[in-house]
């Protein structure tokens, strides 16, 4: 049987080994009976407002080389080495590296060898970059970056074997993950991390935090450390990002589950099976910090799992949980404004057939004006999408769930089931078009839609916006508020693309009509704007080359264009690494990119691999986006 603690699993598939589904299997011949491509983008289904002019991959498909003429570059090939590639007139360099100093006590502080000791641990860069944003305080540049996990087989000791044998080697483990805050600056070398800056700093699985909304203080989040149930501790598997209104970094904390695990009898806590909560955890911490033990704190894994706000600008603020954004396994937050001035949230919940949430709050946001109480008092929504490409916000009340305020947000799974929400394939990151009032999502895949229910029982029939079984490729929903209006809570949706691959198959599985031989790609998964409206699609998926991904070569970083629904590829990453993270320089000029997990021993060539933020920009010196 597979290790539970292998950290070559993904996390989806750490989940199934743990606490797997039954299979069903009158599926097993999906892709043979898929019915044929051309019949299926000609029935209920439209693909974006360009599809008129995409043109058909089964008759004149459109090339990469084709497409130029509608971005500022010229669009690349896949690549299958351990490299990063841009296009021509393009440059990259390395801005930072796991185990890269923050503060001069830890120069040096990174070994080949061994990592970085304990004790420089929450001194440097974390492992595993994933959602960032860039904010200008005082004429400087910030950047907030999520560190969402750990590779105990190369962040530990050598003779450690991937094991951590004490509290010392899980306060390692614990330091590499979370949040970093520092200040960078182009000297005239390329953007640099300012060692020692008074806003560096490191926010991390033992850092203090609050807890605010109405699941603060409850019996459900009161632990033996925390009686008042107002204090939690850490903030864990920061996957996507956020930006406030005002200035302000939410990071996300997606699979929290796996942190915890039980050294004697392991209690039935609500909720434990819908979460993934249960039986022995990833990383060891439970034989080592009582805090992850689900036997002496049952009630720890419903203090993770939310939304955290951090103030940059102040490296001795207090981050605070927003229990009214509910827990799930958050992928990001995208933050917007209704047409009456209320904030509005959009959040994915990251596994196969879960479901897409909205918050909106009750108060009014002003630019300048005071934020008490906008994230902390409003109501979370989820989202039906009807096979009619029209979609409703379902509001998650005691009335519609049958459920307390505070077992809602827990237990925010299970009160969208209560209201029969929508199961998407894998719902992560949401980005909103800042030159026209619409909403994009990227469903990376689900292997299961069709075969199995999710993990509350619900079934995953392939309809509307999740319309092929089996789904390995992915697509992209976008929905279109009524009235021009993020706040109303009914929509019109379509897909902007289906992923797939138009060299291996000509049914469903080939993906829709802006997506040809040149551009393909598997598993969307991070996703922004840029300030001209156009879509950065970032990929984490499978990058074998081999079989139904032939032709499709390493993670990559593609633009779309939200108008024509044309899609063209920008950046490719090392083999073994996903692209996870963007923001751009204050001047637009320099994108930053995250690359997790690489494979081989990129970006040094000599030790261990690194994950890193790197900085990409044009020669010519003109805006990246």
């Amino acid at each position: 049987m597979t290790d539970i603690k292998d950290v070559d699993l993904s996390w989806d598939d750490f989940d199934e080994l743990r606490d797997p589904r039954p299979d069903a299997n009158e599926f097993d011949a999906v892709v043979d009976r898929a019915i044929s491509r051309r019949g299926f983008l000609g029935g209920v289904l439209a693909f974006g407002s360009g599809a008129a002019v995409m043109g058909s991959v089964m008759g004149s498909a459109t090339s990469a080389n084709a497409q130029a003429a509608a971005f500022k570059f010229a669009p690349i090939g896949i690549a299958t080495d351990h490299d990063i590639h841009v296009p021509e007139g393009y440059q990259w360099k390395t801005l930072v590296r796991w185990g890269d100093a923050l503060f001069s006590e830890a120069n040096g502080a990174y070994d080949a060898e061994n990592g970085v000791s304990a004790d420089m641990s929450d001194k440097v860069f974390g492992e595993n970059t994933d959602g960032m944003e860039l904010f200008e305080v005082d004429g400087k540049q910030l950047i907030a970056v999520n560190s969402e996990y750990v590779n105990p087989k190369i962040n530990l000791p050598a003779d450690a074997e991937g094991t951590p044998r004490s509290a010392d080697e899980v306060t390692l483990l614990k330091n590499l993950q979370g949040v970093t805050v520092m200040e960078v600056a182009d000297n005239g070398n390329g953007y640099e991390v300012v060692i020692d800056s008074p806003y560096n700093r490191r926010i991390t699985h033992d850092t203090p935090m609050t807890m605010d909304g109405p699941v603060a203080g409850t019996d459900l989040v009161k632990t033996n450390a925390d009686p008042a149930g107002m204090s939690p501790v850490g903030t864990m598997n920061n996957c996507g990002s956020g930006k406030t209104l005002w200035g302000t970094y939410l990071t996300c904390e997606e699979n929290f589950n796996g942190y915890f695990g039980a050294t004697g009898a392991e209690p039935v806590g609500a909720g434990y099976t819908r979460y993934g909560i249960g039986g022995e955890g990833r990383y060891a911490y439970e034989k080592f910090d009582a805090r992850f033990d689900l036997t002496a704190e049952p009630n720890e894994p419903h203090r993770h799992g939310w939304i955290t706000e951090i103030d940059p600008a102040d490296p001795t603020s207090t981050p605070v949980k927003h229990s009214a954004l509910g827990r799930f396994k958050h992928e990001n937050a995208e933050m917007v404004q209704a047409a009456d001035g209320r904030v509005v949230v959009y959040m994915g919940d990251d596994e196969r057939g879960e479901f897409i949430y909205k918050y909106v709050s009750n108060g009014i946001y002003t630019d300048g004006g005071s934020t008490e109480g906008l994230l902390s008092d409003g109501q979370l929504y989820v989202a039906k999408f009807n096979d009619d490409q029209t979609g409703e916000w379902l509001a998650l009340t005691p009335e519609t769930t049958g459920m307390s305020a505070e077992e809602i947000l827990v237990f925010a799974r299970m009160a969208g089931s209560a209201v029969g929400a929508t199961t998407m394939d894998r719902p992560e990151w949401v980005a909103c078009n800042p030159l026209k009032v619409e909403a994009y999502c990227a469903l990376t895949n689900n292997k299961n839609r069709g075969v199995k229910p999710n993990a509350g029982g619900d079934d995953t029939p392939a309809v509307g916006p999740n319309p092929r079984e089996t789904n390995n490729y992915g697509q992209i929903v976008r929905w279109t508020p009524a009235n021009e209006d993020h706040g109303s809570t009914e929509f019109t949706w379509d897909l902007y693309v289906m992923a797939g691959n138009p060299t291996v198959y000509d049914n469903a599985y080939a993906g829709s009509d802006n997506v040809n031989a040149g551009n393909m790609f598997n598993s969307p998964d991070g996703m922004a704007f840029d300030s001209e409206g156009m879509l950065w699609i970032q990929t984490d998926g499978d990058d074998s080359n081999e079989g139904e991904f032939e032709g499709q070569g390493n993670n990559q970083m593609l633009v779309g264009n939200p108008e024509t629904g044309e899609i063209a590829r920008f950046m490719t990453v090392p083999n073994g690494a996903e692209v996870t993270g963007l923001c751009w320089s204050a001047d637009r000029k320099v994108a930053f990119v995250g690359v997790q997990h690489p494979g081989g021993s990129w970006p040094d060539n000599t030790g261990k691999p690194r994950s890193a933020v790197v900085a990409v920009w044009r020669k010519d010196g003109a805006t990246v986006g």
